[in-house]
């Protein structure tokens, strides 16, 4: 059995968002419950950005990654794996980069390289979300403004990472994967790949959402989450 119950959360947020992510999903716990939110600002790797994690994080935590923060807490909990009680996958994948999309990252890269870098796009913030979510204004300006406080370098720094995961990864503690029924970002095939890859790892699907599940689903995202973990 694994205690979890007063472990505290370290939640890492995804590609060009920041702490602030998390801020619905925090106000919307029901119970009190510490959670420590990073962006990743620090590291030219996966392996280097989880190492710059766990040097801040308590000894001993829950780990949950959004997005590309998935693939570093995979990496925390696989290096770390006595300090790691729980982990939470949230709209993450397996994959790495197809050559399209890396092409994709690293032309964005030339032109913004002389631009005042302002955030995402419309379009690229669009696709994140669920259709119905698509004009919702408020909920684009509050992503873009993210990218904008985070800056061109850690956008630099973010599209050139590598995505493989290494060869022998191996997760040993208890895993939820989290997805978003209607995510344009990450198949649920993705999300099914996780959880064969991981040993015993459960799932979850969220309806009404698309990939930004913290900002779409906050109280939903904090109820699974939390219900999960006073489980185990």
């Amino acid at each position: 059995m694994v205690t979890t119950e007063l472990l505290p959360w370290m939640c890492i947020s995804g590609f060009m968002l920041d702490e602030t992510l998390w801020d619905d999903m925090q106000s919307s716990l029901a119970m009190p419950q510490s959670v420590q939110c990073v962006a990743l600002t620090n590291g030219d790797s996966i392996a280097a950005m989880a190492d710059d994690i766990a040097a801040k994080a308590p000894e001993r935590f829950v780990a949950i990654g959004f997005s590309l923060g998935g693939y570093v807490a995979r990496a925390l909990a696989a290096k770390y794996p006595q300090r790691v009680a729980a982990l939470v996958l949230i709209a993450t994948s397996l994959r790495e980069d197809t050559p399209e999309q890396r092409a994709a990252k690293l032309n964005a890269l030339h032109m913004q390289k002389h631009l005042h870098f302002r955030g995402l796009g419309h379009k690229a913030i669009m696709q994140t979300l669920r259709p119905d979510d698509q004009n919702n204004q408020v909920l684009i300006t509050r992503i873009r403004r993210m990218g904008e406080r985070l800056g061109f370098d850690v956008l630099s720094r973010q599209s050139l990472l590598n995505r493989a995961t290494p060869d022998g990864q191996r997760i040993s503690c208890p895993t939820l994967i989290i997805a978003a029924a209607q995510d344009q970002m990450r198949s649920l095939d993705e999300a099914r790949e996780l959880q064969e890859f991981i040993p015993q790892a459960s799932m979850k699907i969220i309806d009404d959402s698309g990939h930004m599940l913290p900002l779409e689903q906050p109280q939903l995202l904090a109820e699974t989450i939390s219900c999960w973990v006073q489980q185990l």
